[in-house]
């Protein structure tokens, strides 16, 4: 089989080298990676450490107007769909980097602690949220530092990949 002869290539590495099938794959992991960064979230709240996750101070404290378009039982979904959707173009923009840096153990961890650290200095203090000027949160930076590498875990799959 040549190099560039696909039709009988294991599903393991089809589509592999094809830069929008990483980047469509990488953004499944990415909105599969916010979804296990909620049940992390839940358990943190639940236990006093985390106050309010990002996704609600963005929210509920510079998306009230939008908010209000959404019946208030709905809300608590919206919210959510709008993470994972965030999640979704995190990987995407994950699945573009390029093979040989994305492919590496410690990249999907990285990256999440990457995009903890682009909403610690970046969005927060930009949309003005509480959570940037609140200094003392040590607890709270650690369990959002911990989502954080959990959907950086997601991202770079944890399992070996086939050799070439």
């Amino acid at each position: 089989m040549s190099v560039t002869d696909t039709t009988n290539a294991s599903p393991a590495r089809a589509g592999t080298d094809n830069p929008a099938h990483e980047v469509a794959h990488a953004a499944l992991r990415g909105a599969i990676g916010a979804m296990a960064m909620t049940g992390v979230r839940t358990l943190t709240v639940e236990i006093g450490l985390v106050g309010q996750t990002p996704p609600q101070a963005i929210t509920r404290q510079r998306a009230r107007g939008l908010m209000r378009r959404i019946p208030r039982r709905r809300r608590p979904a919206a919210v959510e769909l709008m993470h994972w959707s965030y999640g979704a173009v995190g990987g995407a923009a994950f699945g573009a980097l390029p093979a040989g840096l994305r492919r590496q153990p410690w990249a999907g961890p990285v990256y999440g602690f990457v995009t903890w650290l682009g909403f610690e200095a970046g969005i927060a203090p930009l949309l003005g949220l509480n959570q940037a000027t609140t200094k003392e949160r040590p607890a709270e930076r650690l369990a959002l530092v911990a989502d954080h590498l959990l959907y950086g875990l997601v991202l770079s799959e944890m399992r070996r990949r086939p050799q070439e």
